[in-house]
């Protein structure tokens, strides 16, 4: 099911935030760690209504606030820290999923093997204290939604030997009793941009039948940079001299030293590699070729098509900030069409969710749901 079939396939900016307050709500979620709503948009696209945002960094919030304006009698909630709100998470307003995009700490487990060996129980209020996965975890355990999303860098994974990811498995599904799915997925499909990122999706109701090998994948060839790429560029974003110069004997030093560090350069038939957050030191990473002249880097409104924020050959994203805080924040960002096919495979799982934990779902959608008889979820 999936009652949004007119959203852009492409998983680009369908409702904006000046009509985001406007249109039925389906589910109301929450945007932990939020950067500038990447994850936002594609889940107001199959029609949930964001009420809470948390983000620490204020030229992100700049930029967040200035793509979804709410309105002044709004019941959205702006926060920043998102740990005071953690120590007291009544004060977040209910919702139905949760979403964050939360930074990746290696977790303090000292004296979980003593408190193993003398028979004492412990959960992630030992296993995972000081950390912002702990504070994500108790406004997960305080208003238990039906369901949520989150995402990380893919080597998550093996972080600190695996261990960090194993905690998160654990306390997600042991302590706080959700069912758990998680995939790495590359964007090169939907944008120009080899860049892989871990989602692990998580449901109340333990007869779901999500499936992440389900996901809605483009098939063929994925775009290439010519697609996001502008003809006219500002000549300020091409390299100084001075800075090609370095560029080129600091990948030179390590080459000679059998190491792989450097520029990479790429042309309109391309695919790039990731982009990062230091994309504004230099942009070594992604060089864009021109001919007869030294490369140049992206503008930050091509980073936002390489994003997935915006449609190529449009200006609809708007960039208030430096270019330095842009190349920041686009680098931090989740790549919006990728996130839009995820939020529309969890679309009918999350109002089966919400229908089986007794909560209020649309008319129109409660006879589409696809309910298991009585008895059978929890089998």
């Amino acid at each position: 099911m999936n009652v949004h079939r007119g959203a852009e396939c492409a998983g680009l900016m369908v409702r904006t935030g000046h009509d985001a307050g406007n249109h039925r709500a389906d589910f109301r979620f929450v945007d932990l760690f939020a950067g500038i709503g990447g994850m936002r948009l594609p889940f107001e696209a199959i029609g949930g209504q964001c009420v809470f945002t948390a983000e620490w960094n204020r030229f992100s919030r700049q930029t967040y606030a200035a793509n979804f304006p709410e309105p002044a009698a709004g019941d959205h909630v702006f926060a920043e820290d998102v740990r005071p709100w953690a120590d007291a998470p009544e004060a977040i307003p209910a919702h139905d999923v949760l979403l964050a995009g939360f930074p990746c700490q290696p977790f303090s487990i000292a004296g979980v093997s003593k408190k193993n060996a003398l028979g004492r129980p412990h959960g992630f209020l030992c296993a995972t204290q000081g950390t912002l996965f702990f504070d994500l975890a108790r406004i997960l355990d305080h208003h238990r939604p039906p369901a949520f999303l989150l995402e990380n860098v893919k080597n998550l994974q093996c972080h600190d030997g695996g261990k960090t990811f194993a905690t998160i498995l654990r306390v997600l599904e042991n302590d706080l009793g959700y069912r758990i799915f998680h995939r790495v997925i590359s964007s090169a499909p939907w944008v120009p941009q080899k860049r892989e990122r871990i989602f692990i999706a998580g449901f109340r109701d333990h007869g779901t039948a999500f499936d992440f090998d389900r996901l809605a994948v483009p098939e063929g060839d994925g775009p290439t940079l010519g697609t996001i790429l502008d003809s006219n560029v500002d000549p300020k974003y091409t390299l100084t001299e001075h800075l090609w110069t370095y560029l080129q004997g600091y990948r030179e030093k390590h080459r000679r030293a059998g190491n792989g560090f450097g520029y990479a350069l790429f042309g309109p038939d391309d695919v790039a590699r990731t982009m990062s957050a230091r994309y504004y030191k230099d942009g070594a990473e992604i060089l864009i070729i021109q001919k007869g002249n030294r490369p140049r880097r992206l503008t930050p409104r091509e980073c936002a098509r390489l994003m997935g924020f915006e449609k190529p050959g449009q200006a609809s994203w708007k960039i208030p900030v430096s270019d330095t805080q842009a190349y920041r924040q686009f680098g931090n960002a989740v790549v919006v069409p990728v996130v839009n096919a995820v939020a529309q495979l969890m679309q009918p799982h999350i109002m089966d969710a919400m229908a089986l934990d007794g909560r209020k779902i649309p008319e129109p959608l409660q006879m589409q749901l696809s309910l298991p008889e009585p008895g059978i979820a929890g089998d």
